[in-house]
């Protein structure tokens, strides 16, 4: 499968990317200026060497050709960001990860966009695209580090059931990382805003911990 990330420069984005080229995806780390791109993909290569064999930087409009697209920019500039290229994103299954965060004193809290959540302002920026929300809860640092095994569920949202078993079918191939369905986009605004408790918790306690359910009947649904 290939993977385009819109916005693939920042921590999360860098740090998906090297966590799907690990695992065999081709991964095309996309900016607004292909140089960027590339000058950060080849930082990560530089740093993993053969661990991430096939990937590469380009514009945003290239990673748009992928298989599958990433949403990674930062939460206020993601939907402007989609609907600049809407129209490459027809037909795709297009995966939002960003959370709508601001840092107050020591404490992140989440803000609400002006439609809820930044999955639905995704979606409504890209009406013709197949928008589903996931990752909000892994810690980019982990997902950074190859060295580090992951062990996580992955709530995954959306409106499209094809969205929803395609982003299930990528977060299961991440070894120690299990998709789950979280139903549809309306339940994003809630998925998203519990990162910023997360990441309090993980800042009190020093740690890069992120969800796993528990009790959760799988079989034969």
């Amino acid at each position: 499968m290939d993977v385009g990330i819109l916005g693939g420069t920042g921590p999360a984005g860098k740090a998906l990317a090297a966590r799907l080229a690990s695992i065999g995806m081709s991964v095309s780390i996309g900016s607004r200026s292909a140089e960027r791109g590339e000058e950060i993909a080849a930082q990560l290569r530089e740093k993993w060497g053969a661990r991430v064999p096939d990937l590469h930087g380009s514009s945003n409009q290239v990673a748009c050709e992928a298989d599958l697209v990433v949403v990674a920019t930062p939460w206020d500039g993601a939907p402007q960001t989609v609907a600049g290229l809407a129209h490459h994103l027809d037909g795709k299954v297009v995966v939002s990860m960003a959370n709508a965060l601001f840092k107050v004193g020591d404490d992140m809290e989440a803000v609400v966009p002006a439609r809820g959540s930044l999955c639905v302002a995704v979606q409504g920026a890209a009406p013709r695209a197949l928008v589903s929300g996931a990752f909000h809860h892994l810690p980019a640092r982990g997902l950074a580090n190859l060295e580090q095994s992951l062990d996580a569920d992955v709530l995954v949202c959306s409106d499209h059931a094809a969205a929803t078993k395609a982003t299930i079918d990528l977060v299961d191939r991440i070894p120690g990382c299990r998709g789950i369905d979280a139903g549809t986009l309306s339940a994003a605004a809630a998925i998203e805003a519990f990162t910023a408790v997360l990441i309090g918790i993980n800042v009190r306690t020093r740690s890069h911990a992120s969800i796993r359910l528990t009790g959760l009947r799988t079989e034969g649904l």
